[in-house]
């Protein structure tokens, strides 16, 4: 009975070694693949962060039609660029952001910003004409949607200026100035369009176009009409600092990136 016990056992210890190293063969055989799992970053779905311009470099392409005294009456047409004008102050605002994906999103928002221009009359008197605007912009974004990454946007808005300042001046010491709230020295509504990108740490430069006239020439001061004849189109480049104002936030559905190679 001890012998067949015996008998038995080895012939089992036999059969188990033989069954282990054939699978260790078959499977050293086989392509073997390693599945790693990559949860990557979060992405915002809806969020409220700061406004897109802080400092402004602005100037305008300035179209002047005067017309002579003479018989019969002449025209002559003068374009010319005005010069580059910069301001920090008195631009902030919020945008309004909502995530469709990683990679695809929208804004508006609303803000407040200083604009304008330089230029110079006949007289080579130096003229700064600005206003204080509240406008809504309405872009896409495009790009990697994880804060502090890259992505470019477009889009355009409306602005409505609520205060209007000019000053003239040959000598920088010897200046006339004047400003008025809700002049009609400028146009009522200020369509724009604009196209930007956003780099590390959500730094933003944006070019913004207005294509409507930003002086009224209708506007008439004592019978006369300082602006007539005269087409203003501002161009801003701005720089921004695009960033969260909130630490909690609804995220977009995490995304797991499968990493698989084949050995």
């Amino acid at each position: 009975m001890m012998r067949m016990k015996y008998k038995f056992t080895l012939a089992s210890f036999i059969f188990l070694t033989f069954f282990i190293s054939v699978t260790d063969t078959a499977e050293a055989q086989l392509p073997v693949t390693d599945t790693a799992k990559k949860i990557l970053p979060p992405v915002r779905k809806f969020y409220v962060g700061t406004a897109l311009d802080g400092g402004i470099f602005s100037t305008a392409l300035i179209k002047q039609t005067v017309t002579s005294l003479t018989n019969p009456p002449v025209q002559s047409t003068t374009n010319t660029i005005g010069i580059i004008r910069f301001t920090y102050f008195f631009n902030f605002g919020v945008t309004f952001n909502l995530n469709f994906s990683r990679h695809i999103g929208i804004f508006s928002g609303i803000d407040v910003k200083n604009i304008g221009y330089i230029d110079k009359d006949n007289g080579q008197e130096t003229v700064k004409r600005r206003s204080y605007n509240i406008g809504a912009p309405l872009g896409i974004k495009i790009g990697n949607m994880v804060t502090k990454k890259p992505y470019v946007f477009l889009g355009g808005g409306i602005d409505l200026p609520f205060n209007y300042k000019e000053k003239t001046f040959v000598v920088r010491d010897e200046k006339t100035k004047f400003n008025e709230w809700f002049s009609q020295r400028t146009a009522a509504t200020m369509p724009y369009v604009f196209a930007g990108f956003a780099i590390n740490h959500g730094i933003t430069f944006k070019v913004q176009y207005y294509p409507g006239n930003f002086l009224n020439p209708n506007y008439t001061n004592n019978g006369a009409q300082p602006y007539a004849g005269t087409t203003v189109n501002l161009i801003l480049f701005s720089l921004g600092y695009a960033i969260p104002l909130s630490k909690k936030h609804d995220i977009v559905k995490e995304h797991v990136a499968d990493l698989k190679t084949n050995n």
